[in-house]
């Protein structure tokens, strides 16, 4: 039994082996590809989807445009929605999707490549005038399930336990198919459709509806909240802290929204809830075949990794990265 197990990993190895002599892999020891390669790779892809990942995928398509200046890469920002329904539809050639893939969007064809995580971060306004008491105590799960499901709290005088202030919460969520919207409402128990609220369509016109309005609160993923040339949010908004063991106080282990580094690494540790962290994904309909794809594949799980920190993303685990690359080699030769 061992030897025909050998036999068979022996042909396989060899089968990998042929396919990077064709020039579809990228020599990951020195960082650079193949001049065969480099040569022979040609032509377009494109690409749609999550304005979660829209940031990460332009410094990935600078980069590997680089490596392969024949090499054309169109990313258009549109929500995972629509990105992974243009990609079912042969619309575009990938779709960039920021949630889990549902099972019936599976038995559609899905395939899907986990490429980085992020997360989803409740904001609220930063002259808001009752932030010093948020900021100390946070909201609970179930506090932010009342605001965005139930609507069962709706001034900002609940929040805090003052029962003389009344100032109406202005609630913001998204009106698009949005992998933040899914992700924020699967941490609360639900999906996108039982969040209510002010609609508003992508990441940046939310995070700009926040900051235009003192009373507002809402959500984005971490590359809208966090400036990476100064660490800190953004001018006029503050992330929520989440208290995540119901003791109604922000301790030292939950008080990590104040810069950039501090969240990725509270989220790379599992600290902060999954979900409201995740994983991101390059979607397609079936194992992609192209070899411009292939190589853009393997180049993300290997030296692209090296960029993730720098666009302000959490790098995959060494063992997510193999497992990804294994799925890779199974799907590529058996197809």
């Amino acid at each position: 039994m061992n030897f025909i197990r050998s036999i068979i990993l022996f042909f396989l190895a060899g089968s990998v082996i042929s396919i990077q002599g064709c020039g579809d892999r990228i020599d990951n020891k020195n960082g650079k590809d193949t001049e065969n390669l480099k040569n022979e790779l040609e032509g377009s892809v494109s690409i749609s989807g999550a304005f979660a990942l829209y940031p990460l995928v332009i410094t990935w398509r600078d980069e590997f445009q680089k490596l392969h200046p024949k090499v054309k890469i169109n990313v258009v920002a549109g929500g995972a929605g629509k990105g992974i329904a243009e990609a079912l539809a042969h619309h575009v050639n990938l779709g960039m999707v920021s949630r889990d893939i549902n099972s019936e969007e599976i038995s559609k064809g899905a395939w899907a490549l986990t490429v980085a995580k992020d997360a989803v971060v409740p904001t609220m306004n930063a002259s808001n005038p009752y932030i010093k008491e948020l900021l100390t105590k946070g909201l609970t799960k179930e506090q932010f399930r009342d605001l965005w499901v139930n609507r069962k709290i709706t001034n900002w005088g609940e929040l805090t336990g003052n029962t003389a202030v009344k100032d109406i919460i202005n609630v913001f969520t998204r009106s698009d198919a949005s992998g933040a919207a899914e992700t924020w409402a699967n941490y609360l128990g639900g999906v996108q459709k039982d969040l209510k609220g002010v609609g508003v369509l992508g990441d940046p016109t939310i995070a700009d509806a926040v900051k235009k309005d003192k009373f507002a609160i809402g959500y984005n993923n971490i590359a809208y909240v966090y400036d990476l040339k100064t660490q800190k949010p953004y001018e006029g908004l503050v992330v929520v802290p989440i208290d995540i063991n119901g003791n109604g106080t922000i301790d030292s282990t939950e008080n990590f929204y104040e810069d950039y580094h501090k969240i990725i690494t509270a989220i790379a540790h599992n600290v902060y809830p999954a979900p409201p962290a995740r994983e991101l994904y390059f979607v397609s309909d079936g194992p992609p075949q192209d070899p411009i794809i292939r190589a853009f594949f393997r180049w993300i799980l290997t030296d692209g990794q090296e960029f993730v920190p720098e666009a302000g993303y959490i790098r995959l685990s060494k063992n997510r990265i193999n497992s990804e690359l294994e799925i890779l080699d199974t799907e590529w030769i058996n197809n």
